[in-house]
């Protein structure tokens, strides 16, 4: 615990009474005014001193605050001291920063003051910063939207302008179908922008060549249109009241020849509408060239009874169409095996029991 700090301090209860030896209590000619200067004056009364601890002083528990040399100290303009033997005289006056700041308004006026101007300016330092981001970022984002919609615009002008008008069509891949007649069927189109020419024109102008079984179309700038068609494959000629037609798959007719064209076999079956001409087509079209160019003639009554005669004159027992590519296989090594010429036939209706006859 801290010791208490000795105070010299004036004590002048009783001297101001002995500052005059010859002053009686209540005297006559004597006045209070006179008794105190008297005893102010008094050599007995400025020796008389009292040691207190600081601790009951009002001020106790607060710092010393020492201005320095020559210094004023808060409002009240009294000098702190402290003696050589460690104590302050009563004169003194301890100051601290609440005291001198409620003892001085215009300072914390000017304190005030200055702390406001650095906030106005520190604000308008934000708004000028944020202002100028934001300014710049709203005219990038003019610039790209501006750039972009003359990118579009441009590009949509120039695709529908007489720049992009179609003016060259080629096709590909057509054999028995004249090229040139392809090309004709396009004139219509000729002169219209290529963005403006639809899949419904195409087809439209496509529908008068039934040997095409697809197609598929290019746009090439500045004014192509590139046609690539692939033909109907024929799988042989049926014979009808007109005669012989060269028919594909789906029964389309393709040709109608005068005589049975090489290496297309007759299809004996009750129409092309059957189930049985769609089991043939499904065979023929499995066989494997080799076995293909030997093929004469095909029957099938019903769907699961299709037969094929070889041009040597064997037979081949196929069944249904139902795994017509592992058949056509065994076929193929059968007739390696045992040529054509050589056997009467082949049973391949079922793979793992193939046999010839």
């Amino acid at each position: 615990m801290t010791e208490p700090i000795p105070v010299v301090a004036s004590t002048v209860a009783g001297s101001e009474r002995a500052a005059s030896p010859t002053a009686a209590p209540g005297g006559a000619g004597s006045s209070d005014g006179e008794l105190r200067r008297g005893a102010r004056n008094s050599p007995s009364a400025q020796d008389a001193q009292q040691t207190v601890p600081l601790s009951g002083l009002p001020l106790a528990g607060r710092p010393l605050v020492d201005t320095g040399p020559g210094g004023t100290k808060g409002a009240a303009g009294a000098a702190a001291s402290v003696d050589a033997g460690g104590a302050a005289t009563r004169g003194s006056a301890v100051e601290d920063p609440d005291v001198v700041a409620r003892a001085d308004p215009r300072a914390a006026r000017k304190a005030l003051a200055a702390a406001e101007r650095a906030r106005r300016r520190y604000e308008r330092h934000e708004v000028r910063r944020f202002t100028v981001r934001s300014r710049r970022r709203r005219l990038a984002w003019i610039v790209g939207t501006g750039a972009v919609v003359l990118l579009v615009a441009g590009v949509l002008g120039a695709a529908y302008s007489p720049l992009m008008a179609l003016r060259e069509v080629r096709v590909e891949g057509a054999s028995r179908i004249p090229a040139e007649q392809l090309v004709a069927a396009f004139g219509d189109e000729l002169g219209t922008p290529l963005p403006l020419i639809s899949s419904a024109e195409v087809q439209e102008a496509l529908r008068a060549f039934p040997l095409i079984e697809t197609y598929s179309t290019e746009l090439v700038p500045p004014g192509t249109l590139i046609v690539r068609v692939v033909e109907r494959t024929p799988i042989g000629v049926v014979q009808t009241d007109d005669g012989l037609e060269l028919v594909d798959a789906a029964g389309v007719v393709i040709d109608r020849p005068a005589e049975q064209p090489e290496g297309q076999p007759l299809i004996e079956t009750a129409g092309t509408s059957s189930a049985g001409f769609r089991a043939a087509a499904g065979v023929v079209r499995a066989l494997p060239p080799e076995v293909r160019g030997q093929l004469a003639r095909v029957t099938a009554e019903t769907k699961d009874d299709v037969r094929l005669v070889l041009t040597s004159g064997a037979t081949v027992v196929w069944g249904s169409p139902e795994e017509s590519i592992e058949k056509a296989a065994v076929l193929a090594r059968l007739m390696q095996a045992a040529p054509p010429d050589t056997v009467s036939g082949y049973d391949v209706s079922s793979t793992g029991n193939a046999v010839t006859f």
